[in-house]
């Protein structure tokens, strides 16, 4: 999948597009249906299937106070929408100036860089442009006028409840990853780049990466037992998440840790993911560092168990 950043940097040559908008936080079944049509879409017109998303929430920008949490980083974000097999992708830095661009100048614009658009596909009650003006309504317009098909695709249920990211967001905060796994479609992962911490994880024996998970929704706090792969290579994970109580600090911060069992090398910088499995137990305060460590030796020892 080829990533871009401006619509006119696709050439698609005498080829349409077929193109998939939205934010896509997580990349549930219900983007995943949006995605697929677009590919479908695309195989039988021999188009390009486009995807076009945004490198923030609009939220961000628009009501800063009001903007969520995130399921997935961005690139995790990314690599979700490749492996669902699109040939393209637009990332739209989403700025002020862009915020400010009505619905019809945003389709109209795109039209005119792309070339010749086959089709749209989004969700049906997807909305955009400045103040949300845009929505399917206007899209019909613009594509009976401008010549692209649309498809407003009605949202997929499970329990007879709506998948959204809003809902998978809760379910993280609740802890109900199985319930997030089946309406991601893929087992939930929480990424984020490897940063420097204060080497407590070195010191009792058990090196840690620290990942910078900053604007990710996290699951609650304790220890999870998780998977990595890396250059190639599965690794078992031992993951804690919290703000490790048995740390004196005049103010403690959630940290996400996860320490690689098996594995030495160094990883700062790196983006790790780490796919969640059990939660093995609550966090908790110890008396000793010495304490901690013998706990630590048990978690690792329950993560072996479950591999």
């Amino acid at each position: 999948m080829k990533i871009v950043h401006a619509a006119n940097e696709l050439k698609p040559g005498s080829r349409k597009v077929c193109l998939a908008i939205g934010f896509f936080d997580g990349v549930h079944l219900g983007h995943q249906q949006i995605i697929r049509q677009t590919i479908a879409d695309a195989r039988k017109h021999d188009a390009v299937a486009l995807v076009l998303t945004f490198d923030r929430h609009p939220s961000s920008v628009v009501a800063p106070a009001r903007v969520p949490p995130l399921v997935y980083s961005l690139p995790q974000k990314l690599r979700a929408i490749e492996s669902l097999g699109a040939d393209h992708l637009l990332l739209v830095g989403f700025d002020k100036k862009f915020s400010e661009q009505s619905g019809e100048v945003f389709v109209r614009d795109l039209a005119r860089e792309i070339g010749s658009i086959q089709s749209i596909c989004v969700g049906a009650n997807f909305v955009f442009g400045h103040k949300r003006g845009g929505d399917v309504a206007l899209l019909k317009k613009l594509g009976g006028e401008i010549g692209f098909s649309v498809h407003g695709l009605a949202a997929v249920s499970i329990g007879g409840r709506a998948v959204s990211s809003t809902r998978i967001r809760e379910a993280v905060r609740a802890g109900k990853l199985d319930a997030v796994n089946q309406m991601l479609g893929r087992p939930y992962a929480i990424a984020g780049r490897v940063v420097e911490g204060d080497k407590l994880g070195r010191q009792l024996g058990f090196p840690t990466a620290n990942l910078d998970t900053a604007g990710l929704v996290p699951p609650p706090n304790g220890v999870y037992s998780g998977f990595t792969n890396l250059k190639g290579q599965s690794y078992r994970v031992a993951l804690n998440i919290g703000l490790r109580p048995t740390v004196a600090s005049a103010k403690p911060e959630l940290r996400v840790e996860a320490h690689l069992l098996d594995f030495s090398g160094g990883l700062y910088g790196t983006e790790l993911e780490v796919e969640i499995g059990e939660k093995l137990r609550d966090e908790r305060k110890f008396a000793s560092p010495g304490e901690l460590r013998e706990q630590i030796i048990r978690d690792i020892a329950a993560v072996r168990e479950r591999a």
